[in-house]
């Protein structure tokens, strides 16, 4: 029987961590603190599969803590727990902190108890593989697609990496499934999150459910905090880039996309890190045309 994985939950309300004890002391190793610095410490000196972590906490807020422990132990699984829409704070989460998921507060016992077990599932998958960040590069010239109807984008994109990366545009989704489904170099997705007023952010969805190497990084000018929950727990979006466009920005997040995509192929299992949950509405919903796009995804990747 193998060893109970470890939980670690950061909180500065003392009831809330008992209560997160209680519903979870029977099946995992459970540890607690209301202070951010000593969690990173706990994960420094001992094996942490799961870090879970409040956000607004009067020590240091819990980006910084999933910030500091994505440092020390890339492989913890790190969860934001919020109860208040900090739109600043949860892009630094996703950015920084490369969280596996937000969860609500507060919370539905079933729901909590299925996201930390899949997170400790996929800990467990990691456990003794290095994550390196400099990643040796192959020769093949990756690709990056734009998905935006404003042609500046892609120009910019085009201007500020282009010299390193070919870059493809779709100017609506039925555009950018079709190169999809067609070229296997592209490693990074730089989309909007509307086009035409339309939402499209559940192709985004389906395409990281049945294909995780793809980084996708979100370029917009919204700025809907359910909208972010839902690009991280269904879409496991890699980077949140705002609108209008800063050069320096895009380039760090397209070279560490890349890098990361890099570590992937290298290192299939890493891949495992951008499990997506279900819609809560059900499946995604795409067109017809996309389906098939997917379906040719599908083949292709097997």
């Amino acid at each position: 029987m193998t060893d109970k994985a470890t939980i670690l939950f950061v909180d500065d309300e003392e009831a809330i961590l008992r209560s997160l004890k209680m519903l979870f002391k029977s099946q995992y190793k459970v540890k607690t603190t209301t202070d951010g610095n000593e969690a990173i410490q706990i994960v420094q000196k001992e094996k942490v599969h799961v870090v879970v972590s409040d956000q607004r906490m009067p020590i240091m807020p819990g980006v910084e803590v999933l910030r500091s422990v994505k440092e020390a132990s890339p492989n913890t699984m790190r969860l934001l727990l919020t109860g208040y829409s900090d739109w600043s704070a949860m892009v630094g989460s996703v950015n920084e902190g490369e969280v596996f998921r937000f969860i609500n507060k507060p919370w539905l016992n079933e729901e909590i108890k299925t996201t930390i077990e899949q997170a400790v599932e996929i800990a467990r998958n990691l456990e003794g593989i290095q994550q390196k960040d400099e990643v040796k590069e192959s020769d093949d010239r990756l690709g990056i697609l734009v998905i935006d109807e404003d042609q500046g984008t892609f120009d910019s994109v085009t201007e500020i990496v282009g010299e390193k990366f070919a870059i493809k545009w779709g100017k609506d989704i039925d555009e950018a499934f079709a190169i999809l489904s067609e070229d296997d170099k592209i490693a990074v997705v730089i989309s909007e999150v509307k086009i035409a007023g339309d939402d499209i952010t559940a192709p985004l969805k389906t395409l990281k459910e049945i294909y995780p190497n793809i980084l996708t990084l979100v370029l917009t000018s919204f700025q809907d905090t359910q909208l972010l929950i839902e690009l991280i727990n269904q879409g496991q979006i890699y980077r949140f880039m705002p609108k209008p466009i800063l050069p320096k920005l895009v380039e760090m997040s397209v070279t560490a996309a890349v890098r990361h995509y890099r570590a992937m192929q290298k290192t299939p299992q890493l891949t495992k890190r951008y499990a997506v949950e279900k819609p809560q509405d059900g499946e995604a919903k795409v067109s017809n045309k996309i389906l098939g796009y997917l379906q040719k995804i599908r083949q292709r990747i097997k």
